[in-house]
């Protein structure tokens, strides 16, 4: 049996932010939620997150996973006292205890695995993931014999000459056969210069103890502030990087490229410079997304482009023509083979097969049929001041350049929509509808001139609907 103890009360002064060090985002997910993450893969039987400092906060963003236990650990003081914090809620367990940092989000789970394997293997009491740094300043340091066994821990600053001369360091993550701990944690003292309870005085007490060196020191990488949080998300990168770039995408200029870890993306996809694929973002194969593109839990099809715009929310088709400076938000969706080009927005619009929408419009709240053909500057006015209203266009319909439809409207099939109109009335199939006023000439209209002409059409109508 396995119980994952993860240490999360802390605030994280150096963080200088009211939001808990362990809930700050690296690469969309949150600290504890890798910590969850890189133990997920091991046969656990209980989750407790040890939480303090906005517990409440830490609480709601771990609400999706029902099986962790929250322990409370109100006043913080060291890494003993919380873990003391479980003895009540162990109190008949008889397993292994995985101790976990919620500030440490680098670890990998084979490397846990790993830690799990050699504690059972040898019957250890307690078994200590390390690292050997070239310049371990800073860091406990680990004394074991030529069989890993460790023999004593000295805290940085308690160290001699010689002492520090030793590379290998405690990463501060343990399994402890939980009996042997729990008969152990009353009797810790805090009678050192910070008056806290250290986890790391247990091990005198325990037999046998082993060290298991971690072969990437950089998973054992802790934040405390926002330059060391910074190291982490490249890290964090860098691998993610490296995994799609050998899964056959392409990213050119990969440090101006950020992805989080959550993105999904198929073969033969290029990566332009300056662009960010975040949250649950899926890339179709052959997509070529950027330069100077923010992607974010959204869809792009297969062979389609994304040049220079932001997709936010929505799904692209396949062979889909993004851009350049496009923005799709608030679950716009397009068919296969559609165009959106220079400054055009959609919001909550759905596009069908094959429909154009080239330059400078607004689409919000609309649905189009196949074939559409949406001319430059047109704008279809959703909103009425208090409510949001819905626009309709069919199949192979066209709209003239400056079109304004006034939703809520529906436009058929195979209609069109005269340059420069406004149209607030439904368009039947197969019409041309002009909304728009009659054209004023004034000849002879400079400034100074004695007397002006005024020609006007002997008729105005103000809209027309011709079959």
């Amino acid at each position: 049996m396995v119980a994952v103890a993860i240490l999360a009360a802390g605030k994280g002064t150096r963080m200088k932010s009211d939001l808990p060090k362990v809930l700050h985002d690296l690469g969309g997910k949150s600290a504890i939620a890798r910590v969850i993450e890189s133990a997920a893969g091991l046969s656990v039987d209980r989750w407790l997150v040890i939480v303090g400092h906005r517990g409440d906060w830490v609480r709601s963003s771990l609400a999706d996973l029902p099986l962790v236990e929250f322990v409370e650990q109100t006043e913080q003081r060291g890494t003993g006292h919380a873990v003391q914090q479980l003895l009540p809620h162990l109190a008949d367990y008889e397993g292994d205890l995985l101790v976990l940092n919620g500030d440490v989000p680098l670890l990998r789970s084979s490397t846990l695995e790993a830690l799990l394997a050699t504690h059972r293997k040898h019957q250890n009491a307690a078994t200590i993931l390390t690292a050997q740094l070239p310049d371990p300043k800073g860091y406990g340091r680990v004394f074991c014999d030529q069989n890993l066994l460790v023999q004593e821990i000295v805290e940085d600053r308690d160290c001699n000459p010689q002492q520090r001369q030793n590379q290998r360091i405690n990463a501060g993550i343990y399994c402890f056969r939980w009996p042997a701990l729990a008969a152990i944690l009353p009797q810790l003292k805090n009678d050192n210069s910070q008056g806290e309870y250290y986890l790391t005085d247990v091990i005198r007490d325990l037999q046998p103890v082993m060290a298991i060196d971690v072969a990437d020191p950089e998973e054992i990488w802790g934040f405390n502030d926002r330059l060391q949080l910074a190291a982490a998300c490249t890290v964090l990168q860098r691998r993610t990087k490296e995994h799609w770039l050998r899964s056959g995408v392409t990213l050119i200029d990969p440090n101006s490229i950020t992805i989080d870890e959550t993105v999904t993306i198929g073969p033969d996809v290029t990566i332009e410079p300056q662009t960010h694929l975040r949250g649950q973002t899926t890339i179709g194969a052959g997509a070529r997304i950027g330069p100077g593109s923010l992607i974010e839990n959204a869809t792009i099809g297969a062979g389609s482009t994304v040049l220079y715009s932001v997709v936010v929310d929505s799904a692209i088709g396949p062979q889909n023509q993004v851009g350049p400076f496009a923005h799709v938000r608030g679950h716009a969706e397009t068919g296969a083979d559609c165009r959106l080009g220079n400054f055009v927005e959609l919001k909550k619009a759905q596009l069908g097969n094959s429909t154009k929408v080239s330059h400078l419009s607004y689409l919000g709240d609309a649905t189009l049929g196949n074939q559409v053909n949406v001319g430059a500057g047109t704008i279809t006015a959703n909103y009425d001041g208090v409510n949001k209203h819905h626009t309709t266009i069919g199949d192979r319909s066209k709209t003239g350049a400056n079109s304004v439809l006034v939703a809520p409207i529906t436009v058929g099939c195979d209609a069109t929509i005269a340059a420069g109109s406004t149209i607030t009335e439904d368009v039947p199939d197969d019409t041309l509808a002009i909304g728009r006023a009659r054209q004023t000439t004034k000849p002879g209209w400079r400034l100074g001139s004695a007397t002006v002409a005024i020609t006007t059409p002997a008729t105005d109508p103000t809209t027309e609907t011709t079959p």
